[in-house]
């Protein structure tokens, strides 16, 4: 599928087995270009050797820049190390960066991309089911900052996305489950039917096969309109951030210690808060609410702040984070809430006192 940009466009090539033919698909769009191949450590030993092999085949000059796995590579140190390395590997503007990893390498590569030289090409090969769905397509990149998640970084388009399903085989269950989050994110915030099909097909997708495929080809097409529609997030590109905002701050909440929270179950337990919340205030029926959670806990995600573990800080210390969220304007609240499943809406202006009682509460279940 092709996310449409103007000159900006690009494709997303999607299907078991993608990455063999990565050294052909990239040749044929970046004819000569070397490329910096960002991964991790946990990724590098498992499929780097492989993807190199192809590369070679196809007669592509390359370096590895590997980084350690975990959040807390989308970090200054590690951002400025790696763009000292590609300058030192003599990349040209018209080489390319490629990020071959999940959600964290994709974020990270992608704003040395966007930096480096005043922004070189940028090439995504996602490796987890949240990069696949998510974060490897929009063009958002960055790091993390003390203040907050993603609050440095820069809209940065890749020139090309390869989503290889097979490579999900070897995602760990609980990644694999973080991933799933964000797939129910799209039936949740536009599209009720996708929902209803995942209702059905869960355990599919689960399993791998045609239904993963379909699951990840459906996020991805979803995500692709919205961006076409609003690529630098002035208004509805921010439905895609349902869940988020309590998301964000409960990762900063626990330092971003993924043994004890991921960023997929960040979003399912903001997904939930999202809509109880809106419950709260009266937007959806408390039967809508039950769906949601039944539908997020039958695939072993956690739903309440008392899934994670050990203890959290105070509402003080939540409540300084969501204000630090990309989308406050004017020091205003900005939350994604829902009249149901599928109707997701952006409010402004919301009351922070109303959200400060409802966590304080949440904080005691």
């Amino acid at each position: 599928m092709k996310v449409q940009l103007g000159a900006r466009s690009y494709d997303i090539l999607i299907g078991r087995g993608v990455m063999h033919g990565a050294g052909r698909t990239i040749s044929a769009r970046l004819p000569k270009a070397r490329l910096a191949i960002i991964t991790d450590e946990t990724v590098a030993r498992l499929h780097l050797e492989r993807f190199r092999d192809g590369l070679d085949a196809a007669g592509i000059g390359h370096v590895c820049l590997p980084v350690p796995a975990g959040e807390r590579s989308k970090s200054f140190p590690v951002f400025q190390s790696l763009c000292e390395q590609v300058l030192d590997a003599r990349l040209e503007r018209g080489d390319a960066i490629l990020a071959f990893g999940g959600g964290v390498v994709g974020d990270l590569a992608g704003f040395v991309a966007a930096s480096v030289r005043r922004g070189m090409s940028f090439i995504q090969v996602p490796t987890t089911l949240l990069a696949q769905v998510d974060s490897s397509v929009g063009g958002k990149t960055g790091i993390n900052a003390p203040q907050g998640k993603n609050l440095i970084g820069a809209f940065h388009q890749p020139a090309l996305v390869l989503a290889d399903t097979a490579l999900l085989d070897t995602l760990p269950d609980r990644d694999f489950r973080a991933g799933y989050a964000e797939v129910v994110k799209y039936g949740l915030l536009g599209d009720a039917a996708f929902f209803e099909w995942l209702e059905v097909n869960r355990q599919g997708v689960f399993r791998g096969g045609a239904e993963r495929d379909e699951a990840v080809a459906r996020s991805c097409q979803a995500k692709a309109d919205v961006v076409a529609a609003d690529e630098l997030e002035g208004g509805r590109r921010a439905l895609l951030n349902l869940g988020h905002t309590f998301g964000h701050a409960l990762e900063a909440a626990v330092d971003y210690h993924t043994e004890r929270l991921v960023h997929g179950e960040g979003v399912a337990i903001g997904i939930m808060l999202a809509f109880e919340f809106s419950a709260r205030l009266g937007l959806l029926p408390d039967l809508d609410v039950g769906r949601v959670k039944h539908h997020l806990t039958g695939a072993g995600l956690p739903t309440r702040l008392s899934d994670i573990p050990g203890q959290l800080p105070p509402v003080d210390v939540l409540m300084d984070s969501i204000a630090q969220d990309k989308k406050v304007s004017r020091g205003e609240l900005t939350f994604i809430l829902v009249r149901g499943i599928g109707q997701a809406f952006v409010e402004r202006g919301v009351d922070p006192a109303a959200v400060r009682a409802f966590l304080e509460e949440k904080l005691t279940q």
